[in-house]
């Protein structure tokens, strides 16, 4: 463990029970993010990789070890961090103000804190002039944004973001890389990036986990060496496609292959 640590997941296990059927999830996870760190989570669709960020916020209790932020242990117990699911999950109901200012409300804050707080971001999330807007009136890059700002308003200082831009077409989806990582250098968030993109993961991310297919093991651990800041030029360097080769040959080792730091639990 380490002072520097944001974020640590020791030996996570985990399985889903319906009725008297087991589906082993997460066999023996280990990660850490370091204060600052943006880490990407890269595995296959259904590896666990969303189950990951719901232990890793508390929403979720695993079968096995434990989860610590700022060297507290907060195994199973919800936490108020940066979560950002799959969907935006913006209230059709609320203007965009609104809904980014849910967080701090929720904090206690006054209505007029809360919104001077969010208008005072709008600029730096391409949303300026957008505030009294509604999200059906909203493009689907710009509810991302607004999504992505809501979830900024919770000052934990860790981010756990599960593949925001999946769903988004592929320029608007390259052009919130960019402003994902300005974004990330100006306010230095911890982040944990769950994606199924290579190439995402190596653009954005300092360290790369890859994991099997379920149940969910680390088949993989990437220091991305690329100076920052970065550009999509990066892409058509030897590095980069370096890095690629490496995530692609990590992401076809199936987990029955891969035994991994097996760790014997107790009953």
């Amino acid at each position: 463990m380490s002072s520097t640590d944001k974020l640590i997941l020791e030996n996570i296990y985990s399985t889903y029970y319906s009725g008297e059927q087991q589906l082993p999830v997460l066999n023996n996870i280990s990660l850490n993010v370091g204060k600052g760190e943006f880490v990407s989570v890269l595995g296959p669709s259904g590896s666990g990789k969303s189950t990951i960020l719901k232990i890793a916020s508390g929403l979720l209790r695993p079968e096995w070890g434990r989860v610590l932020i700022d060297s507290k242990d907060i195994t199973g117990k919800p936490q108020l961090v940066g979560y950002m699911p799959q969907q935006d999950l913006l209230f059709p109901w609320k203007t965009l103000k609104q809904n980014a200012a849910l967080p701090l409300l929720a904090q206690r804050s006054s209505k007029k804190e809360a919104f001077t707080r969010v208008e005072e971001l709008l600029p730096s999330f391409g949303l300026d002039g957008f505030s009294d807007y509604y999200p059906y009136q909203l493009s689907g890059g710009m509810r991302q944004r607004a999504a992505l700002l809501r979830t900024m308003m919770i000052e934990s200082g860790l981010m756990l973001l599960d593949e925001p831009f999946g769903a988004l077409d592929a320029l608007t989806r390259e052009h919130l890389q960019d402003w994902l990582l300005e974004i990330w250098g100006r306010f230095k968030r911890s982040v944990l990036f769950v994606t199924h993109s290579i190439d995402e993961a190596i653009y954005l991310s300092d360290r790369i986990y890859v994991i099997t297919e379920r149940p969910g093991k680390i088949a993989l651990e990437k220091t991305i060496e690329l100076k920052r800041p970065r550009s999509k030029t990066v892409i058509t360097t030897s590095l980069f496609s370096s890095y690629k080769q490496l995530l692609i040959d990590s992401l076809n080792i199936k987990s029955a292959d891969y035994p991994g730091p097996d760790y014997q639990k107790e009953s």
